[in-house]
């Protein structure tokens, strides 16, 4: 992994097109991101940017934006004005293009002084996604900056196993991830878990039990029409998906009858919740529905 840092003009980038629907800005505390090589990794749609990965391999590499608190502070004024202006308010998702609570932020540093500015100066909406446990080191942090602004904590938890076949474990634990949620829900924190990219599930009622447990809300995002791409190619032409994506309930793969509410590879059908759980909306803005039917040939 090479680590290296840069400085950046601005933190805050206006958000266009699925994001444009969510915020009015974005936030890259870093370029890269090294969970490139985890679960999350294989399937992130940013490994197909070559503006991000600028020919180097996903996963390789990871640019720490020192200056991300000054850079925020220094163009608050401008792009809050600009965002009430056009877009209703000065919304901020982070992070859209990288984990914004990697390993390396331990001694980087570069969220914690992102989230300090935005404490200084918030916004009027902030939407943290993380597939990392690791964001419960700035619970305290996040706890006082949502007493500032609207803050919601999106937690990735897009299947019940730990290890698919033929992909990367997880640099998270599904365990993890779901203490991760259920803290910042004990917090008093707006908590949402993002089933994102659905993956093949072991055991749906336990699993979506779980969630309701530990969330506010769940968004269930479809992984060929979520990868960003009009036709799913991103997640098409990535080794190892299909296969995972096969992959049977008892974890071996190859293709099986499905057994549980979720069935088939592009279009998964998912027809009870638990009472509770109530829709999220997907971070591409598109609003999913919950609680889909099963054509009547699959009741």
């Amino acid at each position: 992994m090479k680590v290296t840092s840069a400085l950046i003009g601005n933190i805050l980038t206006r958000t266009t097109g699925y994001l444009e629907t969510v915020s009015s800005h974005s936030a890259q505390p870093y370029r890269g991101c090294s969970l490139g090589r985890s679960l999350c990794g294989v399937g992130c749609y940013v490994r197909h940017n070559h503006y991000l990965t600028r020919g180097e391999e996903w996963g390789t590499f990871l640019e720490a934006r020192e200056n991300a608190g000054e850079s925020y502070l220094e163009n608050y004024r401008v792009e809050s004005r600009w965002a009430r202006k056009h877009r209703g308010n000065f919304s901020i998702f982070l992070s859209s293009s990288t984990e914004p609570f990697l390993p390396q932020e331990s001694i980087c540093g570069v969220t914690r002084a992102l989230l300090s500015a935005m404490g200084e100066a918030p916004p009027d909406v902030l939407i943290v996604q993380t597939h990392s446990h690791l964001v419960l080191d700035h619970l305290g942090q996040l706890q006082a900056l949502g007493e500032r602004c609207a803050l919601r904590v999106q937690v990735s938890i897009e299947t019940d196993r730990d290890e698919l076949p033929g992909l990367p474990a997880s640099f998270s634990s599904i365990d993890a991830r779901f203490e991760a949620a259920r803290r910042f829900r004990e917090a008093g924190i707006e908590t949402v878990v993002t089933v994102s990219p659905l993956l093949p599930i072991r055991d749906e009622e336990v699993f979506f039990e779980r969630i309701a447990e530990c969330a506010d809300a769940v968004v269930l995002d479809h992984f060929i029409g979520g990868d960003g791409s009009p036709s799913g190619s991103r997640t098409r032409r990535t080794s190892g998906l299909d296969r995972a994506l096969l992959s049977r309930p008892d974890g071996r793969a190859g293709p099986a009858k499905a057994s549980g509410p979720c069935r088939g590879r592009d279009r998964w059908v998912c027809r009870t919740l638990p009472a509770g759980l109530i829709p999220g909306r997907s971070p591409s803005g598109e609003a999913r529905r919950a609680i889909p039917s099963a054509p009547r040939s699959q009741r």
